[in-house]
């Protein structure tokens, strides 16, 4: 007890752990219930990647914001002291969730969407560091609709959202330790553990689909991670496979409706093949040759550990770095940015 009065740090970090178990429970047991409940309100969609093209649940993100709930509330009852901080985190998410919920049941824009998304962002801003710029503060609601859809375009096989998921709050949270963000350890670790729960039932082969509902928030938590912790390239970093996959629709197609994109086939041996025409995407640059969806996920989850131990790596060096003369001076220009609007 003596060690823990005397050590904040060690308090804050086993609060952290509290709430991501606490995530994971939650989200492991509501999960069997839940994947029930939508398949007899009709919340489904086909597999579109297996042969016999099976019906799995949709929606199930649900669970992931459940469980993420849960975990933030023990948080904010084991260390009051970040209550605004975590109830401010807590709104986003559940905004960002509603957004999906309507995106799943009733089909967004794409600018209905991003606009939704950037009002969602906006609380964030309550929390943003002291004495910062107009510029600032704008760019925290538009990166909070920018990362949510980042993560919410890499995918469509089983367990490649939550998976990467797994992989960012993974390197998030070990970063933020290193770096001694603590507090924002209870934000990665209430996703991490929910997230980890949520893809038992989401690996191949898959018995619930996150939905928009699931890969809309984790792009949230990033998001609001990378701005309260003030680690933005390390977000960057861990975000890399999924700027690419964006960056190659982007360039092959521009922006597209998802009505208008043609879906990876599959051929006679159940392996996934790329359609004659479409965009460009990094699964189909994974899949220069037929593959299974189990391997295929399995690559694009190993990017994402590259750059998951790169982000983690850079939060190692990241102080000598700053103590750098001469970055240091490039890092306080940078700043200064921030507050040109001020």
């Amino acid at each position: 007890m003596d060690l823990l009065t005397t050590n904040p740090e060690i308090t804050i970090v086993l609060v952290s752990a509290i709430c991501g178990i606490l995530g994971f429970f939650v989200t492991r047991f509501t999960m069997p219930r839940l994947i029930n409940k939508l398949e007899k309100a009709n919340i489904i969609g086909k597999d579109i990647h297996k042969t016999a093209k099976p019906i799995v649940a949709e929606m199930g993100g649900i669970g992931i914001l459940f469980g993420f709930i849960i975990g933030i509330f023990a948080g904010i009852y084991l260390h009051p002291i970040l209550t605004f901080q975590l109830t401010v985190v807590l709104v986003v998410i559940l905004l960002v969730g509603i957004i999906g919920m309507v995106d799943d049941l009733l089909t967004l824009s794409s600018k209905e969407k991003f606009i939704l998304l950037f009002l969602a962002g906006i609380p964030l801003i309550w929390i943003a560091p002291p004495n910062v710029g107009l510029l600032y503060i704008i760019l925290i609601p538009i990166a909070v609709s920018i990362v949510a859809n980042l993560t919410n375009m890499l995918a469509g096989l089983n367990g490649i959202e939550s998976g990467l998921g797994v992989i960012a709050m993974t390197s998030l949270t070990i970063s933020c330790i290193i770096l001694g963000k603590y507090d924002v350890a209870i934000i990665s670790m209430s996703m991490l553990g929910s997230l980890i729960a949520f893809l038992l039932y989401n690996k191949y082969p898959s018995r619930v689909f996150p939905g928009d509902t699931g890969t809309l928030i984790i792009g949230a938590a990033i998001a609001a991670i990378a701005f309260i912790g003030r680690m933005k390239l390390i977000a960057f970093i861990v975000l890399f496979p999924n700027i690419l996959d964006a960056a190659m629709k982007f360039y092959s197609a521009g922006v597209m409706e998802r009505q208008q994109h043609k879906p990876t086939e599959v051929n006679n041996d159940g392996k996934l093949i790329i359609p004659d025409q479409g965009f460009k995407s990094l699964i189909r640059l994974v899949l220069r040759k037929p593959i299974s969806e189990k391997e295929a996920v399995r690559i694009i989850w190993g990017i994402g550990i590259v750059f998951g131990i790169l982000g983690i790596i850079v939060a190692i060096i990241l102080p000598d770095i700053i103590g750098n003369t001469t970055l240091a001076q490039f890092i306080k220009y940078k700043d200064i940015l921030y507050y040109l609007f001020n």
